[in-house]
C-alpha cells in the first residue's frame, strides 16, 4: 500500500496519545468519540443477537419506513387552534420541545408564554403575564402531544391562527402557527406591543384572504419541497424557494377572493408580507414532517425516530417503538455565526420543534442541496456536503421524493435509526436559528448543532427490554 505523501493521525483515544503525537509534530485530529455505556452495548447485543426481536425490528423499520415516504402532505385550511387542534382549551398553551414547567423554562420561552398570554388579553402587561404563568394558572403543554409543532420558542394559544395539513396517504393532521417574519418576533421570545400588534395583524387583517386562498387551492407541500430542493433550499433554514413556489400556487386564488374582502389590508399588503417572509414556508415545512412522521409512532420493535425536538432547556426524541414517551438530555450549545454584537456568552441552548424537519430528511439532512445556506450558518459547501453523506450512515432509507441534484439526485438521508446512533456515536446534526437567553431580543445568529446522544441509548435500552 503506498501512502499519501502527508499523513495525519486521528485520535479517539486519552488526550495523552495526542499530546505524545503533537510533542513528535506529527500532525493530528481529535475525534470526539466515546464507546457506549455498558448498558446500550447489552442491548446492541440482544436486539441483533436474538433472530427473533431482530426479525421483528427489521419487519416494524420497513414498515415505519413505508408509511413515512409514502406521504403526501396538503395545506387543506387554516383556522383558529383551539377549533381544530386535538385537546385544546381555553386556558392552554402549547410549547415547542418536550414537556416543560414554568420553573424549568429559559428566558426566550418564557417571553414567547408570556406574549401569547398578552395577545390572548389575559393580562394587560408582561410582568402580570410572567406572574400569572408562575402561579400556574394556564396549562402548559407540548405541542407535539397535540399533533402540534413551533418553531424555536414556538407558542401556541387558542386564537391564534394555525395552518391545518393533511397527510392524504394516513389521513392524519398536523398544525402549525403562521410565520411572522424577521426581527423581534414571538418565536423568538419577543412580546414588546409591536410584537403583539404583528400577531394580530396576521390573525385579523391576512389569515382571513390566505384561509379562502387555500381552501380553493388545497397546495401539496410534499410536492413543494421537492422542487424546492433541486432549487438550493434544505427547508430549516433556507426557505426562499419553497415560498416562492407557495406563493405562486396561491396567488391565483388570492386575486379570486380579493374582491370579496372585507379587511383593511391590501391585496398587496400580503403579497409584500409573502415577499419580506423568506422563512414562511419553514412552519408548513414543520408540519408537514409531522404528518408525514406521526403514522409510524407505535409501530412495536420500530427503532425509528419520529420526533426531535427542543425546548431550550431539554432535548428530547419519541421513537415510534415506544409510542409517545420522551427520552430527554440537556439543551446543546450551538456553534454558529452571530449578528454584530453578540456572541455564545448571549446563546440560549438550542430550541424549537423545528428539528421535526431532519427527522423527516430535510433541514440539515439535505445540507448537500443548500450550498448558499453555509454563508448564514457557518462552513463550507464542501462541509454541508459531509454533513448529508454522514447522515446516511444513521438512516435506514433514502427519500424517494426529496432528491439532491449534487448527489446524482440521490435521496435524503431519512428515518433516524436510534439503534445505528447508538452503534455508531454518532448523532443527528441540526442547523438552526440562535436565541438570545433573554426573553424579548430576538434571534442573534444561526448555526449547527449536534444532538446529544443519551436520548437515543435511552430509548434502544427501553426497547430492547420491552
Amino acid at each position: 500500500m503506498i501512502l499519501p505523501a502527508e499523513v495525519r493521525a486521528a485520535v479517539a483515544g486519552p488526550d495523552v496519545f495526542a499530546t505524545a503525537l503533537l510533542a513528535q509534530r506529527v500532525e493530528t485530529v481529535r475525534v470526539d468519540w466515546r464507546p457506549a455505556p455498558a448498558a446500550v452495548t447489552d442491548a446492541l447485543r440482544r436486539l441483533l443477537g436474538d433472530d427473533r426481536l431482530y426479525r421483528r425490528m427489521t419487519a416494524a423499520n420497513e414498515e415505519a419506513m413505508r408509511r413515512i415516504t409514502t406521504a403526501r402532505c396538503v395545506l387543506v385550511d387554516i383556522r383558529q387552534a383551539r377549533d381544530v387542534i386535538p385537546g385544546m382549551t381555553d386556558r392552554m398553551l402549547l410549547h415547542a420541545g418536550p414537556p416543560l414547567t414554568w420553573s424549568r423554562a429559559c428566558g426566550p420561552m418564557r417571553g414567547a408564554l408570556a406574549g401569547a398570554v398578552l395577545y390572548e388579553g389575559w393580562t394587560r402587561s408582561v410582568e402580570d403575564a410572567m406572574t400569572a404563568l408562575a402561579r400556574g394558572e394556564f396549562q402548559l403543554e407540548a405541542c407535539h402531544e397535540h399533533d402540534t409543532v413551533g418553531p424555536m420558542a414556538g407558542v401556541v394559544s387558542p386564537s391564534m391562527p394555525v395552518f391545518v395539513v393533511e397527510n392524504e396517504t394516513s389521513g392524519n393532521r398536523a398544525f402549525s402557527t403562521l410565520n411572522e417574519g424577521l426581527g423581534k418576533v414571538l418565536r423568538y421570545g419577543a412580546n414588546d406591543r409591536g410584537v403583539i400588534a404583528r400577531l394580530r395583524w396576521l390573525t385579523t387583517e391576512v389569515t382571513p384572504a390566505l384561509a379562502t386562498a387555500v381552501r380553493r387551492a388545497g397546495v401539496d407541500l410534499t410536492s413543494i419541497a421537492s422542487q424546492a430542493l433541486h432549487m438550493g433550499d434544505e427547508m430549516h433554514n433556507r426557505n426562499k424557494a419553497a415560498t416562492a413556489l407557495f406563493t405562486r400556487a396561491l396567488a391565483p386564488h388570492l386575486v379570486d377572493v380579493d374582491g370579496r374582502r372585507k379587511e383593511a389590508t391590501s391585496l398587496g399588503d400580503i403579497f409584500r408580507y409573502l415577499a419580506e417572509t423568506d422563512v414562511f414556508f419553514l412552519n408548513l415545512a414543520m408540519a408537514a414532517a409531522k404528518a408525514a412522521l406521526d403514522p409510524a409512532v407505535g409501530i412495536a420493535g420500530s427503532t425509528v425516530v419520529t420526533a426531535m425536538a427542543r425546548n431550550g432547556t431539554d432535548f428530547g426524541i419519541r421513537v415510534s417503538g415506544t409510542g409517545e414517551a420522551w427520552f430527554t438530555a440537556p439543551a446543546p450549545r450551538v456553534d454558529g455565526l452571530y449578528f454584530p454584537g453578540f456572541g455564545p456568552e448571549d446563546a440560549n441552548p438550542d430550541i424549537g420543534d423545528s428539528a421535526i424537519t431532519e427527522t423527516g430528511g430535510l433541514g440539515a439532512f439535505a445540507l448537500a442541496a443548500a450550498p448558499a445556506i453555509t454563508q448564514f450558518i457557518g462552513g463550507t459547501p464542501a462541509l454541508a456536503r459531509q454533513y448529508t453523506d454522514e447522515m446516511y450512515g444513521i438512516t435506514l432509507a433514502e427519500h424517494p421524493r426529496f432528491t439532491i441534484p449534487a448527489l446524482d439526485f440521490r435521496g435524503t438521508p431519512v428515518g433516524i435509526d436510534c439503534l445505528a446512533v447508538a452503534r455508531s456515536r454518532v448523532s443527528p446534526v441540526l442547523d438552526t436559528g440562535i436565541a438570545h437567553r433573554e426573553p424579548g431580543i430576538g434571534q442573534i445568529g444561526a448555526g449547527l448543532v449536534r444532538t446529544p446522544i443519551a436520548p437515543f441509548d435511552a430509548a434502544l435500552v427501553r426497547l430492547a427490554g420491552e
